[in-house]
Parts: structure tokens; sequence; C-alpha cells
């Protein structure tokens, strides 16, 4: 049976950009940081990792991590307040969920989202 998620990790080329990102988007650092290779934020329970590769690996979408947050706009507009780009303005899905998505500097799909 699964319980919950402990981690997504993802990997990054910069991890000095990657990590400049997140904390924009209010992730609280737990281990490593701008110069580490390798980091973990806060995620409620769980954590957001980032892994850094090379620049001969090829870094391509492979999906999307989703968060919950208290507040999709109120998240939505810390973005955009911190000059981050999300990919659309915060919507109620067809599903029962508010959200937006957002692509880190590697081009990794991150959404925010709060069930109706």
């Amino acid at each position: 049976m699964i319980e919950s998620l402990s981690a997504v990790t993802l990997a990054t080329h910069d991890m000095a950009a990657a990590v400049a990102f997140y904390r924009k988007l209010g992730f609280l650092l737990k281990y490593g940081g701008e110069k580490a290779d390798f980091t973990s934020f806060h995620a409620g329970p769980g954590h957001l990792n980032l892994i850094k590769v090379g620049p001969e690996q090829e870094i391509d979408w492979w999906g999307r991590a989703i968060f919950y947050v208290t507040d999709v706009d109120d998240c939505h507009a810390q973005a955009v307040k911190a000059g981050l780009a999300p990919d659309f303005a915060p919507q109620d899905a067809p599903w029962g969920e508010r959200y937006f998505h957002i692509r880190d500097p590697d081009g990794h799909e991150i959404s925010f989202a709060r069930p109706l």
C-alpha cells in the first residue's frame, strides 16, 4: 500500500538558477544550495530534490510535479512578483482543482493546485 510521496527529484544543469527559482516560489531549503550537487527543499511532509547533471545529459520533458498549496492565486501572484513567468493564470479545472503551471529553468513543469 502506498502511503505518501517522499520526494520528487529533478535534474538541473544550473543548480544556482534552479535553487533561486524554487526559493522565489517559497520553497524552504533543507539541504544543499546554490553550489551543491544535490539540494533538497521542504514540500509539506515530502521533499523536492534537485540533482546537478553535466551539460552532456539532455533534460527532456518527463511529466509534472503537482504541489498542493493553501492559496493558488497567492502563489501565482508571488511567482509573478518575483519576476517568474507562469504558463497561465490560475483556473478552475473540471476535475475539481484550481491550478496553474510554471516551468523551472531546466524546463520541468511544476503545477500548484488546491482542491475546490
